[in-house]
């Protein structure tokens, strides 16, 4: 990788993390793979109160720049483009009630974020509600 497709990532990924706002600069975490022949992006965010993290969005790209670029756009058009949904869950074997927020497609895709990878067993999910449009 060349410094230029270095000095491209770290602007990507900051200008990502300002799109998605209010996040402490550790509380945001690219996720790089590769899969069948593509990289892959997770993008996973850290809840800095539970301390409990989320997937926030996947994309697949040629390369890290690519799938970066590709990040961005979903990030500066996520909200019109997916529903609200507000999770509450707790831990297995703990009983603080937690409350979370995703943008999904659909039911399936907000709890998926939910449990991105974590046991299924761990978590139990309480309520799953798509909140009205504003």
């Amino acid at each position: 990788m060349n410094n230029n497709d270095l000095i491209q990532i770290a602007e990507f990924q900051k200008e990502i993390g300002s799109y998605i706002g209010g996040l402490e600069p550790d509380s945001i975490v690219f996720e790089f793979s590769a899969v069948e022949n593509k990289t892959r992006l997770d993008l996973v965010t850290v809840n800095p109160r539970h301390r409990q993290s989320f997937l926030f969005h996947t994309v697949d790209g040629y390369d890290k720049v690519d799938a970066l670029r590709k990040m961005l756009d979903y990030v500066r058009n996520y909200k019109e483009r997916e529903s609200s949904y507000t999770i509450q869950w707790s831990l297995r074997g703990e009983t603080e009630l937690h409350t979370s927020y995703f943008r999904a497609k659909n039911i399936f895709d907000a709890l998926d974020k939910l449990t991105y990878g974590r046991d299924l067993n761990s978590i139990i999910v309480y309520s799953v509600v798509l909140n009205p449009i504003s």
